[in-house]
């Protein structure tokens, strides 16, 4: 991706395009493909091609990410957070064996029904993550 949808593409959530911002939304979206990356692995990326980013600023930046917008936070097992970047209501697989993140067949997907929101609350969203592990 070009330095400029980079920079476009953090412009259309209000954010400022920073070093460290157009290092990791290349890495991020560089090659339009869809990503799920920890903060971890993300730094790693960044460190292998040379950018100089702390992993803290990763995860400050997968945050503003996160509150413009521009990916979700998955999280499983109550710690560990992948993020991706398409943003769309999907489901995913979580495969127990490899630590892995992938998306799931929406198509194939049906919730009949949810439970009420209790009283004064509305239901925001529905997070479906089904867990894998070799039979």
């Amino acid at each position: 991706m070009s330095e400029n949808v980079c920079a476009e593409w953090l412009g259309q959530a209000g954010l400022r395009p920073t070093r460290q911002r157009m290092a990791l939304a290349d890495l991020l979206v560089g090659d339009g493909q869809d990503r799920h990356v920890t903060a971890e692995s993300l730094h790693s990326a960044a460190s292998a091609k040379g950018d100089s980013v702390s992993l803290a600023t990763v995860y400050n930046t997968l945050r503003a990410f996160c509150e413009a917008g521009l990916i979700q936070e998955i999280t499983v097992d109550g710690s560990k957070s992948y993020f991706d970047t398409r943003v769309d209501d999907h489901p995913h697989f979580y495969w127990e064996d490899e630590a892995r993140l992938t998306d799931a067949p929406a198509e194939e997907l049906s919730i009949e029904r949810l439970p009420s929101a209790p009283e004064g609350m509305e239901i925001a969203k529905v997070d479906v993550v089904i867990r894998l592990r070799k039979a």
